[in-house]
């Protein structure tokens, strides 16, 4: 339980952490492109504090589509990986409704949820999700892959910048999901078009982890180097 229960707080961390700058700081795409910085930086942040945290124990998924595309590639058991993405979902309630509290007794708005941003279409936002899910993961199993030399005792700081840069390109399309458990929360508790628009940030993820997992079997070295 102990591995399923640093996936929860790891997650509930990311929400919190990510989310919740979003929201202090104003994040608008358009209008207030310093707090887009800020809220990339958040999220890759919380991506390196966390890997150092509980790292050791988990792996530090904190994403459902981290560990689907890591039980494509055979490291995970199809077990841990149901209980993995169970147990992310729960934390990013816990952290959503952190940041609910806070909102509400703070005098500010919103819970940092994903949805199309202006102007995109609903295919663009897909295509946006697929596209920088599949970059996000395709880093996280080459940093972390054994065969890989010694790039996983960087994996932690390499996972969180390249988090940091996919936030920095795809929040003008979609805000930046990547992560199924991180847009499902802040979604559920925000409700109008983030919740209507729920689907495109749990399946475009899930198709860019598999994506990502077909590409890094092609790649991978069959020893280590």
């Amino acid at each position: 339980m102990k591995k399923y229960l640093a996936e929860m707080v790891g997650t509930m961390v990311l929400v919190l952490m990510g989310c919740g700058v979003a929201v202090s700081l104003g994040c608008d795409p358009v209008g207030n492109i310093p707090a887009v910085v800020g809220t990339a930086l958040a999220f890759g942040l919380a991506v390196v504090a966390m890997a150092y945290t509980i790292g050791g124990i988990s792996g530090c998924h904190i994403n459902p589509a981290i560990t689907l595309g890591c039980f494509l590639t055979k490291r995970i058991s199809f077990k841990d990986c149901a209980m993995y993405m169970i147990f992310q979902v729960i934390g990013a309630f816990i952290g959503s409704a952190l940041l609910c509290l806070l909102v509400g007794n703070s005098g500010l708005e919103g819970t940092g949820a994903n949805d199309l941003q202006e102007g995109v279409s609903m295919v663009g936002g897909l295509l946006a999700e697929i596209i920088f899910t599949c970059v996000f993961v395709l880093v996280v199993l080459g940093a972390t892959a054994k065969t890989n030399g010694a790039t996983n005792n960087f994996a932690g700081l390499a996972i969180g910048l390249s988090l940091v840069l996919v936030h920095l390109v795809c929040i003008r399309y979609t805000g930046t999901s990547v992560n199924p458990a991180r847009s499902i929360a802040p979604a559920v508790f925000q409700g109008g078009t983030a919740l209507t628009n729920l689907w495109i940030f749990i399946v475009g993820p899930f198709v860019g982890a598999i994506l990502a997992a077909i590409i890094w079997k092609i790649v991978e070295p069959k020893e280590a180097k």
